[in-house]
């Protein structure tokens, strides 16, 4: 005759005791409130190793900007800074007329920082909480957009810049990027979950029209995600090569065709382009730097929505 043990009685408004975890380690499998995962020393090793690398590329960059072509081709190469950083500064500054064109790149770069975050967060708005006929095809179209390899538009492009007399001018880099569908997509996105209907009805019943509800409702829920695209179109536009080498002049370059410039010699000294290389970057570090945190706030905002 066998025997069944009773369930164990707990008293009145005590909740049970946890069930082990399979292998008979009580452990909890999910974290409270307030709790946080403890990184180990492996953990640590590749945060050490990642950073390493990531912080590398830029240590070369110096080290190469601070010696003569000479030594940087030696084998092997050197991996202490030398004493010739700010002659190449120098000469790479005079060579490629890097004042005017980091004036171009400031202008371009943010002229379409600010124009994408303005436009494609109006229209991700729309797609995201207007009702309007056709609204699903014309988010598909423009996701469709994505799709298509921007080698193919630059012959018509290049041809309509020439028609309107934008050739060689900034205008003729800046309009062509004003808006982008991945921009589009991005802001719908994150306003279907950011922005409840809920608020906008709110908003309207107190008689608040389409443009106070952008500029005191939307405008506010999207600053995170604002911030993220930002920081994203803004280095793009830095670092953009391919068009503005098409539409540009020698005389009025960006400062990636500047830097390009200082290469297309046939022997070009690796020593200045590298001092013009860390010239580029800083600007990006210092935009980092002081957008950091709001930039780190936008991402992990968007990473805990939902």
């Amino acid at each position: 005759m066998t025997t069944t043990s009773s369930p164990t009685k707990t008293a009145p408004g005590v909740p049970p005791a946890p069930l082990p975890a399979p292998g008979g380690k009580g452990r909890r499998l999910k974290l409270g409130a307030g709790e946080q995962l403890k990184g180990g020393p492996y953990t640590y090793l590749a945060l050490i190793i990642v950073g390493l690398g990531s912080v590398f590329p830029l240590y070369w960059t110096l080290v190469a900007a601070s010696h003569d072509q000479q030594r940087v081709l030696d084998s092997p190469p050197p991996f202490i800074p030398g004493g010739r950083l700010w002659n190449n500064l120098e000469a790479a500054w005079e060579q490629a007329n890097l004042g005017k064109a980091i004036v171009n790149s400031v202008i371009v770069s943010g002229s379409i920082t600010v124009a994408t975050l303005f436009f494609c967060t109006l229209a991700g708005y729309a797609f995201a909480k207007m009702r309007f006929r056709g609204r699903g095809v014309l988010m598909t179209a423009v996701i469709a957009t994505l799709t298509i390899p921007p080698q193919l538009s630059v012959v018509p492009l290049f041809m309509m810049m020439a028609d309107i007399g934008w050739g060689g001018k900034l205008e003729s880099v800046i309009f062509p990027t004003l808006v982008g569908a991945f921009g589009v997509f991005f802001m719908r996105q994150y306003l279907l979950e950011a922005l409840p209907y809920e608020l906008i009805e709110a908003a309207k019943v107190d008689g608040a029209n389409n443009l106070r509800i952008v500029w005191s409702i939307v405008l506010p829920a999207a600053r995170p995600a604002m911030m993220v695209l930002g920081m994203l179109t803004f280095v793009q536009a830095w670092n953009d090569f391919f068009w503005p080498f098409l539409s540009l002049s020698a005389e009025n370059p960006t400062l990636q065709v500047a830097l390009g410039q200082l290469s297309a010699s046939y022997t070009p000294d690796q020593s200045i382009v590298m001092a013009g290389a860390l010239i580029s970057t800083l600007p990006l570090l210092v935009v980092f730097v002081v957008f950091g945190k709001q930039i780190v706030g936008g991402i992990m905002a968007g990473a805990v929505k939902g």
